[in-house]
């Protein structure tokens, strides 16, 4: 096996080098590790892909459509997806000019930092929230405002947004984002909530990234994009890893007005130069013919949902109820003394229940923990009971 060259040793990107891996990833790789653990920590759904979904993904390979498709993604695929959009959100893209496919929601955040941020940028980030755009934000030489939404249960105000505009410097600030239903909060803005950010943002010289993956995943109310309210200034990014269980196919996709899409698809190209195209015709048929796809795996993650809620608020763990999306993110009672990572490690190796710090997910995480119920109800049912268990233990 080679040996790295002394020569080039410090030949090295300072910015990637000190970076850790996702903290994320990192605990559910370290917790799954402990035999006997019941893993909640990845948030990854259980179901398998549609039947008919898959039957797509083979008929393509069948069919021979093995050469490049278009850069950015078949314009069949691009069709569903404005189809799509339009259907269930009420908002217009044109296939030709509005629509990036991508390799996962993933890349969509990558590229739609990629062409907004130059060094020295600033772009908001409510937290607690998925923990990848803080990295992304930095690689590039932009700086993460993060803002800590814990004291508005999780929501970012219209009132704290502008504050913190005010107090960064309109000039400074490039873009604002925002994930909904939230990962890992299940926070969902209500129209006249996105209105409160939109009344704020409207008149400044900035975008909204709006994060959208768990659109699908919403229980008693209907999902409202920012799209809808704000076309102009939205990168709107969304794919099918969560609504139809794909996520191994890594198919996301970005919409937004056509000149901001032919700067983002310039980093695409470079980057990826285009999507798999089994993984395209199999989303086509998703998005086609599947949309009551996500119906049962909501109408169960729903059940889970109220389960363990009641379980987690009954043991001691102040829960809010998440409205959307498939995770709850509890509070660690200050009687215990201890950090949510401390709480992790010691659940996991003494409880046997693996979870995620808050703190993976910013610093609005701090003193919280994530449990994922994209699992099974007997595996959640178990994990309850020794986290019954294992509380008694600390407060014995």
């Amino acid at each position: 096996m080679p040996k790295l060259d002394s020569s080039v040793k410090d030949v090295v990107n300072e910015t990637i080098a000190p970076m850790g891996i996702s903290q994320i990833r990192y605990f559910a790789q370290k917790f799954a590790k402990i035999p006997g653990i019941i893993k909640l920590t990845l948030g990854e759904p259980d179901f398998n892909v549609p039947e008919h979904v898959k039957q797509a993904a083979i008929k393509s390979i069948q069919d021979d459509k093995s050469h490049y498709s278009e850069q950015r993604g078949t314009i069949g695929l691009r069709k569903a997806v404005s189809s799509y959009l339009n259907k269930q959100y009420d908002v217009t893209y044109d296939p030709e000019s509005e629509v990036i496919v991508t390799i996962g929601a993933t890349e969509a955040v990558f590229i739609s930092l990629a062409a907004i941020i130059n060094p020295g940028d600033k772009v908001i980030v409510p937290t607690p929230t998925f923990a990848l755009y803080l990295p992304i934000i930095q690689v590039l030489g932009g700086i993460p405002i993060q803002v800590d939404t814990t004291p508005d249960n999780f929501r970012l105000t219209g009132k704290k947004l502008a504050e913190v505009i005010d107090q960064e410097g309109a000039q400074n600030v490039k873009a604002l984002i925002l994930n909904f239903p939230g990962n890992p909060t299940g926070f969902v803005y209500s129209k006249e909530q996105l209105e409160e950010i939109v009344d704020v943002v409207k008149d400044k010289s900035m975008f909204v990234i709006s994060d959208e993956i768990y659109a699908e995943l919403t229980y008693g109310r209907k999902h409202v994009s920012l799209a809808k309210l704000m076309p102009g200034k939205t990168i709107l990014i969304n794919g099918l890893s969560k609504s139809h269980a794909m996520t191994g196919y890594r198919i996301g996709y970005v919409a937004a007005p056509a000149d901001f899409i032919e700067n983002a698809g310039k980093m695409h190209a470079y980057t990826v130069t285009a999507p798999s195209n089994p993984a395209q015709y199999a989303a086509q048929e998703a998005l086609e013919n599947g949309i009551e796809d996500p119906i049962e795996m909501r109408k169960i993650y729903q059940e889970r949902r109220d389960y363990i809620v009641g379980q987690l608020n009954d043991i001691g763990y102040k829960t809010i109820l998440p409205e959307g999306a498939f995770y709850t993110f509890s509070k660690i009672p200050d009687k215990f003394n201890m950090s949510e990572v401390e709480f992790a490690e010691k659940l996991a190796e003494q409880g046997k229940v693996g979870v995620t710090p808050g703190s993976a997910f910013g610093k609005g995480g701090e003193g919280h923990f994530r449990m994922s119920y994209a699992s099974s109800m007997e595996d959640i049912q178990e994990a309850m009971k020794r986290l019954r268990k294992f509380t008694e233990s600390l407060e014995n």
